[in-house]
C-alpha cells in the first residue's frame, strides 16, 4: 500500500505565508535553495524532527511550500504520495481514468517526482526514494 509521504502547499508570498503557518500551529520553517532552478522550498515541520528534518516520531507528516508559479501545474494544496516505481504508477495513471500533467523529474538526487490529475480534477504528487 502507498502512503502519503508529504504535503504542500503554493502560496503566493513565502514570508507571509511562513509567518502565517509557524504562528497558527507553531510549525518549523526550513529554506532550502532548489539548485540551479533559483527558486527557494520551504520544509514545513508539523512535529518533532532530528537534525536532517527527518520525523523522530510516528503519526506525521511534513510538507514543504513554494512560490506559486504559472509554470507549474499546482496552484493550491498537493498530497504527496511514496510509490515503489514511479514508472510503473505512472503507466497505470491513465487506465485508472487519470492523466499526467507533469513527467517524471529527478530532485536534488533525493528522488523522482510526477504529477498526476486524479479523475475528481485533484493534483497529486507522486514521489520515489532514489535508493543510494
Amino acid at each position: 500500500m502507498d502512503k502519503v509521504q508529504h504535503f504542500e502547499i503554493a502560496v503566493d508570498d513565502i514570508s507571509r505565508a511562513k509567518k502565517f503557518y509557524e504562528g497558527l500551529f507553531g510549525w518549523k520553517t526550513t529554506e532550502m535553495p532548489m539548485g540551479d532552478q533559483g527558486a527557494v522550498y520551504v520544509g514545513l515541520q508539523t512535529g518533532p524532527a532530528d537534525d536532517k528534518n527527518m520525523p523522530k516520531e510516528s503519526g506525521y507528516i511534513g510538507g514543504g511550500m513554494f512560490k506559486r508559479d504559472p509554470h507549474l501545474p499546482m496552484s493550491g494544496t498537493t498530497v504527496v504520495i511514496t510509490v515503489e516505481d514511479i514508472d510503473a504508477t505512472l503507466e497505470k495513471v491513465t487506465t485508472a481514468g487519470g492523466m499526467i500533467i507533469m513527467q517524471k523529474m529527478e530532485v536534488m538526487g533525493m528522488g523522482l517526482y510526477a504529477y498526476i490529475k486524479d479523475t475528481e480534477g485533484n493534483i497529486i504528487g507522486v514521489w520515489q526514494n532514489l535508493k543510494k
